[in-house]
């Protein structure tokens, strides 16, 4: 009888667990916004430039969410209501390491980072003649004295999706510009390779590789129909 009383409990505190969980809320406040430098948009490469978000009483070590900044410079995370510290690692971003932000979130909020970043691709144009792609842009440096980097190369991409980089799975073609001694007057050309299944258009993009940093700044991505 004993035994039967025992299984009888164990079921009733499992169930009762069970439906505790069940039960248990879920996020429904959205923490959402862009990387910006006086109010322009920083674009970045997919998946790569990522920021945490700690809550208090958390080591630094462990207990963060981790946010990916989408390539046109946006984010989106779903979080629970309540007070976070957001935090860029060192050497995150195209960009000067910033203040940690302290985040009191009451329900959804839209919320810009602003940063500083080395270098800002101005005045692109992107176009096509025939198969052939080409680029304009100029490059103005913004940080300056010790902080300061040079640039590595500036480069034009292109892809058959929407997902243009450096990375190998997000270019199909490529072109650096020759000179980069004036960064007023920068062009790139690049031939458009033969594409299976056949489609009458690619996307584009300009990067700049800064040296020492890891992360490239690009321009938004653009639709060219040939």
């Amino acid at each position: 009888m004993k035994i039967r009383y025992y299984i009888f409990l164990l079921a009733a505190i499992s169930l009762t667990v069970s439906c505790a969980i069940d039960n248990y809320d879920e996020p429904q406040s959205f923490l959402t916004g862009k990387v910006v430098h006086n109010g322009e948009i920083i674009p970045v490469e997919n998946d790569q430039v990522k920021f945490r978000l700690y809550e208090p009483g958390y080591q630094l070590s462990s207990g963060f969410i981790e946010v990916t900044i989408n390539q046109d410079g946006s984010y989106s995370s779903l979080l629970f209501n309540g007070q976070y510290k957001l935090i860029f690692e060192e050497g995150e971003g195209p960009f000067k390491s910033i203040d940690t932000i302290s985040i009191d979130l009451k329900g959804s909020t839209e919320m810009d980072i602003e940063v500083t970043p080395y270098y800002m691709i101005n005045n692109s144009q992107i176009s096509n003649s025939g198969s052939t792609i080409n680029a304009t842009c100029s490059v103005s440096q913004i940080i300056n004295g010790v902080d300061a980097r040079d640039i590595e190369r500036v480069t034009l991409f292109i892809n058959k999706t929407q997902f243009v980089s450096g990375n190998g799975d997000e270019n199909i073609a490529q072109s650096s510009a020759d000179d980069i001694s004036d960064l007023s007057n920068l062009s790139m050309l690049v031939d458009i390779p033969s594409i299976t299944p056949t489609q009458n258009y690619v996307f584009a993009r300009i990067g700049v590789k800064i040296v020492d940093v890891q992360d490239m700044l690009f321009t938004p991505v653009e639709k060219i129909s040939f």
